[in-house]
């Protein structure tokens, strides 16, 4: 069995984050929390996740994320399995973020894409089949 656990993400602000993180996923909580010297960077940490699956938080982030429409190396996004796409983006909409660009058109998946508030480009897909071969249609 092979699965993610975790995220780690390094941001500016992990209370302007973890408010995003939240309203997306208020079934979440935070875990644990913290802080460590990395190396030379006091910084403050927290995991934000169920008892399976985390985000790793850590703050004094500097510089700016990756231009996501460009090509350059680095994290181009994330995808979360919601159940209820239409709650999230309504919730993220209630806290003042809008979608940052539409998912695809597809018969047995909906998904969107927000930019977080450090720039991390996170899709959320909900999945409207159990069959595998069905969740992802690759067209030749």
């Amino acid at each position: 069995m092979l699965r993610i656990e975790h995220l780690n993400l390094v941001v500016r602000n992990l209370p302007r984050s973890l408010a995003f993180y939240s309203a997306a996923l208020p079934h979440w909580r935070v875990r644990g929390e913290g802080e460590q010297d990395w190396y030379g960077t006091h910084r403050r940490w927290l995991h934000f996740g169920d008892d399976y699956n985390y985000l790793t938080l850590n703050d004094h982030g500097q510089g700016d994320n990756r231009d996501l429409q460009g090509n350059t190396v680095g994290l181009a996004h994330f995808g979360l399995e919601v159940s209820d796409l239409d709650a999230v983006v309504a919730r993220l909409a209630k806290v003042g973020y809008q979608k940052a660009k539409p998912g695809s058109d597809d018969p047995h998946r909906k998904n969107v894409y927000f930019v977080d508030p450090d720039g991390f480009e996170v899709e959320f897909v909900e999945y409207t089949s159990d069959q595998p071969a069905e969740r992802n249609l690759y067209r030749e």
